[in-house]
């Protein structure tokens, strides 16, 4: 997958570096385009900046004030109005440098951020052969004429399709072997009381990561071991109570908010106690393993969610039905490669965050959407994928924990609000198990449930429900205690589509990162027919906006799941704060 003469690429890195330093001086291509490649070619001064501190090992002896200063000035042209003026603000790059550049040199440059991670991690390999494209690209703006947009496009294609199996490849071993263990290391050895271990992962690090870390380590060792044995009985009991074989797998990826880390130095001890090795690897930085906006691996907050969000199907750039083919090929390539571990893993477990500031997208005309084609072929992929990850990874086999806990973006009842949580987290499943029999066996009894929304909210729906053969010894619904779902409190089923139908409707709602004013969605026979919100003046784009983070660019999709939440202290404890 890569070379193994790491002098040689050493060697490549040095011959790239030096080329690029002495972009920041020349003249050869015209304003504004001169502009762009200056301030990118010093960015990445800061990038070889980071190696050179990583290679001689000052980095580790920087003071905490100087990792700050470093940390921010990686991220400052991303960050709040300065975005507004950064080439990798598709809107400000078409405006500077025209329709025909403007949105595919933007697209370049944010994949040219994640040198970042590349730097940081000491990726030789990513870090040469990025540096390489960027030069490549240069040279045809050098010599500009009418065939520059066609050149660099496609020396982007081919840079994305030669280069799928290391960048699939990758993404499949980091999450799969325990070996890649570049964050846990961080966290297992550091000295977790000095927040400058906060700054070793080169995630951009704000009041959230610190903040956190700070009132963790001002709790109790109990308190911690509480915390984190919730949370890994949880994945325990999910392979029980799924009557699953845990003592077939031996991996489990962990995935988690910078800041947490002396929660989840508990959770990886704990683990390795039930015979599973922690995978801990980071949110996708680059275009091909990207999933939309979100972050899937450990992350720190955002330095900008408009830019996470401009940049979602950064993809579409160089995807087509052979790019789709060949990264399936590169996918099951990578899992039989890594078939051992594959067939050992058991699951997810996810500490997520709440509280953060709400987040409306603006909907930029400039940012990449992805044509009808595209989004058919994006659907396909993840359909097929996932086909291709069940036959190796035994999907089917494996369980997953979630919790949640909040971040001090919240407010000034940050630490009164996560003290509630670890209450909230730590209710006794038992009482709750049976307080939730007497619910089912009520609704065991009906044949659909009717929803009718309370002052603003103006659902009206009908769920049907599976019709038992017998009610005496089956149920519709599942008794959800505090294994997979951290905390407990719901009984669910999955509807009878046939007969479900009518609006759902919630004046406002934040999911996955994103907010929604006035969603609104129909439903026949179970699935979706019609959607709208009121995000934008225009319908067109709000429909889109649907489609495109709801629907994950569906046409249509069935009602998965319907739930009644049981969990009157944590509901208690949202009215209170």
């Amino acid at each position: 997958m890569i070379p193994v003469d790491k002098n040689l690429i050493i060697e490549r890195y040095n011959l790239a570096m030096e080329r690029i330093s002495l972009i920041e001086g020349e003249e050869e291509v015209r304003q504004p385009l001169l502009d762009y490649f200056q301030k990118v070619s010093a960015f990445i001064g800061k990038i070889k900046k980071v190696v050179e501190l990583k290679k001689d090992k000052s980095f580790s002896q920087m003071s905490i004030e100087d990792h700050k200063d470093y940390n921010r000035s990686l991220y400052e042209d991303i960050i709040g109005d300065n975005y507004e003026t950064s080439y990798a603000n598709p809107a400000y790059a078409v405006k500077m440098l025209g329709s025909d550049y403007g949105g595919v040199l933007s697209f370049l440059y944010t994949e040219l951020r994640g040198l970042i991670v590349y730097a940081y991690e000491e990726r030789w390999y990513e870090l040469t052969i990025y540096l390489e494209l960027y030069i490549e690209i240069y040279n045809y703006f050098e010599r500009e004429d009418d065939s520059t947009y066609k050149y660099t496009s496609k020396a982007i294609y081919n840079f994305m399709h030669d280069n799928c199996d290391l960048i699939v490849g990758m993404r499949i071993k980091e999450t799969l072997d325990p070996d890649m263990s570049f964050a846990k290391d961080i966290i297992m050895k550091a000295d977790l009381k000095d927040l400058a271990y906060l700054y070793q992962d080169g995630d951009y690090i704000t009041d959230n990561e610190t903040k956190t870390a700070e009132y963790l380590n001002s709790l109790s060792d109990d308190k911690i071991k509480s915390m984190a044995d919730t949370f890994t009985e949880g994945f325990r009991r999910g392979f029980i109570n799924n009557g699953l074989d845990l003592s077939k797998k031996k991996i489990v990826n962990v995935r988690n908010q910078i800041g947490l880390g002396r929660m989840v130095r508990e959770i990886v001890n704990n683990l390795r106690e039930m015979g599973l090795e922690s995978v801990i690897y980071r949110a996708a930085y680059n275009a091909m393993n990207k999933y939309q906006h979100l972050k899937v691996g450990y992350h720190a907050t955002s330095p900008n969610k408009q830019y996470d969000y401009d940049h979602r199907y950064d993809i579409g750039y160089f995807y087509n039905k052979k790019m789709k083919e060949r990264k399936l090929e590169c996918l099951r390539n990578a899992l039989k490669d890594n078939e051992d571990l594959a067939g050992v893993y058991a699951g997810p477990s996810l500490i997520e965050v709440f509280g953060e500031e709400l987040f409306a997208p603006e909907d930029k005309k400039e940012a990449y959407k992805l044509s009808k084609e595209q989004q058919k072929l994006y659907v396909d992929y993840y359909r097929e994928s996932s086909f291709i990850q069940k036959e190796y990874m035994k999907t089917d086999e494996t369980s997953f924990t979630i919790i949640s806990y909040p971040v001090p973006e919240i407010g000034e009842d940050f630490q009164a609000i996560f003290e509630e949580t670890v209450k909230v987290n730590t209710l006794d499943s038992d009482e709750y198990e049976k307080i939730q029999q007497h619910i089912i066996d009520t609704l065991d009894k009906g044949t659909y449930v009717k929803i009718e929304g309370a002052g603003d909210n103006k659902t009206d729906l009908k769920i049907m429900l599976q019709q038992l053969a017998n009610p005496d010894k089956e149920t519709n619904f599942e008794n959800c205690i505090a294994d997979v779902n951290i905390p407990v409190g719901e009984v669910f089923t999955s509807p009878k589509l046939e007969g479900t139908e009518g609006i759902l409707h919630v004046p406002r709602i934040y999911l996955n990162d994103l907010e929604y004013k006035d969603l609104d969605l129909r439903f026949v026979d179970g699935k979706v027919t019609k959607y709208s919100c009121k995000n934008f003046d225009s319908e067109e784009n709000s429909k889109s906006y649907i489609k495109e983070n709801l629907l994950y660019n569906h046409d249509s999709l069935p009602i998965g799941e319907f739930a009644i939440g049981t969990n009157t202290r944590a509901y208690m404890m949202g009215k209170k704060y």
